[in-house]
């Protein structure tokens, strides 16, 4: 008895390993769980974004098909959201990309990571994967950069969700319409 007591309150003041947002969207709910273990400034970064509300009234913009990247040798299959279009976010400091060959995670089917230009640029949009996506990763050559993305977590339920978005009518790779996020918030994993 005095161990399982030990051990409650070792659990209880070790920092927690992993987060969970709910999205909820025009079309149902997605839950995504972030490691704030292997990706912290990520899932820190996406957590401040949260709390403030930004996500609030945000959209989803974005699908990327294997039948609307015409241009691109290397085809991937995402959505794409953000803030609430016109929103002044104070604390929209770009963040220092994690890398998946230092984090160990991958862009793996329902990953979430953050998009950006060039490395060390990523702020508030993020995109979820449909599929594996390998290309995305470190090495992988979406980006000609090599540097790949920041993954820091992953969809643990809502994937139908996210494969609607996804087949939304867009034109080219925009969403028209943009799916609202109604809300955003923290849940208990």
């Amino acid at each position: 008895m005095r161990t399982l007591l030990f051990l409650a309150l070792l659990a209880s003041t070790l920092p927690a390993q992993t987060a969970r947002v709910v999205l909820e969207t025009e079309l149902g709910t997605i839950e995504v769980q972030l490691d704030l273990k292997n990706a912290p400034v990520t899932s820190a970064n996406f957590l401040q974004y949260v709390d403030a509300g930004a996500y609030d009234g945000g959209l989803f913009h974005r699908t990327v098909r294997l039948d609307n990247q015409p241009g691109n040798k290397i085809r991937i299959e995402v959505i794409q959201g953000g803030t609430q279009p016109g929103r002044r976010i104070p604390q929209a400091k770009p963040i220092p990309l994690e890398r998946t060959n230092q984090s160990g995670l991958k862009h793996v089917d329902g990953a979430i990571s953050m998009a950006r230009d060039r490395p060390d640029t990523a702020t508030s949009d993020f995109f979820l994967c449909l599929g594996d996506q390998p290309a995305l990763d470190f090495g992988g050559m979406r980006n000609p950069d090599g540097q790949g993305f920041a993954a820091f977590g992953r969809v643990v339920s809502g994937m139908e969700v996210v494969r609607k978005i996804q087949q939304a009518p867009a034109e080219g790779q925009t969403l028209k319409p943009p799916i609202r996020i109604l809300r955003a918030r923290r849940s208990r994993p």
